[in-house]
């Protein structure tokens, strides 16, 4: 008889989950058309980093419209919208708001053809290039399915947009204005990123560091000119250079174990004016990844150590030193909390089957959402990709053996109608489930 009662319990919640998820599908379809239309409106209208005025007053909107507590103007133009549904625990979502310098060759009939000026002057083509766009339209979506399902669970919603992320400054700017002290501090951060590999319709995870360490270094090599005839009366700043070059690719080859990924690449070298003219300065820049900050250090201090010793070796007096910068804009490694991960996880199998979720390889790529599970007591934080691209696309470019558009290039056109679906129902069953165990 108790077994049987049992049983009968268990087919009533059984039935009851179903009949949620397939409402929260339903949901998100019968919304679709007002987050397209969105989505072609923040992609036709893209601003670059430290200038999404109007980007963030329009999410302050879609989260005004839906019952948020807003504040705008966190950390530049940052939006906080706070929800709170009586006790349980805090739940953060964080969308992105910046867009690129790049001129837009999808060809999509809501291409944008913006033009600003950056903070050089100069007029350069601005363009949703890394799917920020996309963001925008699940964090949207995500905040009306919450908002409108509040009876279904308990707790506070924090949802953020977050400004500057191309420049690795936004998170730091909004923690330091107070995102933790003057909103609730959150016991889980979660956010997503559009992938320019995944098929539309596909998740992506990686459980613990998932994104790299990400440092510009510039390196100024001051030298003494002179004429390429008369080499032995310079101090020449492009032979140097080269030195440095070579030696810098000891650090990640000899210097750091074998199993543990780092690249130190320089991408910028400028020096001289003519033949036979040795200039009396270069200037490199350089980029620099790994995962730990043990060795985020050890390769910083090693650029520093071999560039001032092979000045050291080809005689440079002690004034003209290399004087080397490492920029303030630095995105430290992006750590997906484990437990966390495999709970999410768990849920994403669950709603969408095994095949759909998949368990991709960290990389190299930068993101400062890591900045939110760094603050001591750290928050525990997951970060997924969310596949973005048309699986005929995808099955074009491998019969071709070619390379899909990759993030950050101009032909990057996500396949809109899947993605956002996907994301607005994989993120707000995400959260429902954290709320609601």
């Amino acid at each position: 008889m108790n077994i049987r009662i049992l049983n009968a319990v268990a087919l009533l919640l059984l039935s009851h989950q179903v009949s949620a998820d397939t409402e929260l599908k339903m949901a998100v379809e019968r919304d679709y058309q007002y987050l397209e239309s969105l989505y072609h409106y923040l992609h036709r209208n893209p601003e670059l980093s430290f200038h999404e005025k109007k980007t963030a007053a329009r999410i302050s909107k879609e989260l005004k419209q839906v019952g948020f507590d807003v504040t705008e103007k966190v950390g530049g133009h940052g939006v906080v919208g706070v929800i709170k549904n009586g006790a349980g625990p805090t739940v953060m979502l964080r969308t992105d708001l910046d867009a690129l310098p790049v001129e837009e060759k999808t060809g999509l009939d809501y291409a944008s053809k913006t033009q600003v000026t950056d903070d050089l002057g100069n007029t350069v083509n601005t363009m949703h290039a890394c799917g920020h766009d996309i963001h925008m339209a699940v964090f949207a979506g995500t905040a009306r399915r919450l908002a409108s399902m509040k009876d279904k669970w308990k707790g506070t919603l924090v949802m953020i947009g977050e400004p500057a992320e191309e420049r690795g400054a936004g998170a730091r700017a909004m923690l330091a204005d107070g995102l933790y002290t003057r909103f609730p501090r959150p016991d889980y951060a979660m956010g997503l990123h559009a992938n320019a590999v995944l098929p539309a319709g596909q998740i992506g995870y990686v459980e613990g560091y998932a994104l790299a360490n990400v440092d510009m270094v510039d390196i100024h090599l001051p030298g003494i000119g002179g004429h390429g005839a008369y080499p032995h009366t310079t101090k020449d700043p492009i032979v140097l250079a080269a030195q440095i070059i070579n030696a810098l690719q000891t650090l990640v080859s000899r210097e750091l174990s074998p199993l543990d990924p780092a690249v130190v690449t320089v991408g910028s070298i400028h020096g001289g004016t003519k033949h036979n003219i040795i200039p009396d300065q270069v200037h490199m820049q350089l980029t620099v990844r790994s995962y730990t900050d043990e060795n985020r250090e050890a390769l910083l201090t090693g650029i520093k150590r071999i560039a001032k010793a092979q000045a050291q070796v080809m005689g440079f007096p002690a004034e003209k030193m290399p004087v080397i910068k490492v920029r303030d804009e630095f995105t430290p490694a992006l750590y997906n909390n484990p437990e966390l991960t495999a709970r999410v996880a768990g849920v994403f199998k669950e709603r969408f089957g095994a095949e759909r979720i998949v368990k991709v390889q960290p990389v190299m790529g930068g993101e400062d959402f890591s900045e939110y599970g760094r603050v001591e007591p750290k928050v525990p934080s997951f970060f997924f990709w969310l596949g973005a691209v048309n699986p005929q696309a995808i099955e074009i470019a491998e019969k071709k053996g070619e390379s899909l558009p990759s993030l950050h290039s101009a032909y990057f056109a996500p396949l809109a109608k899947p993605t956002i679906q996907m994301g607005v129902e994989a993120m707000t069953a995400a959260a429902l489930d954290l709320f609601n165990k």
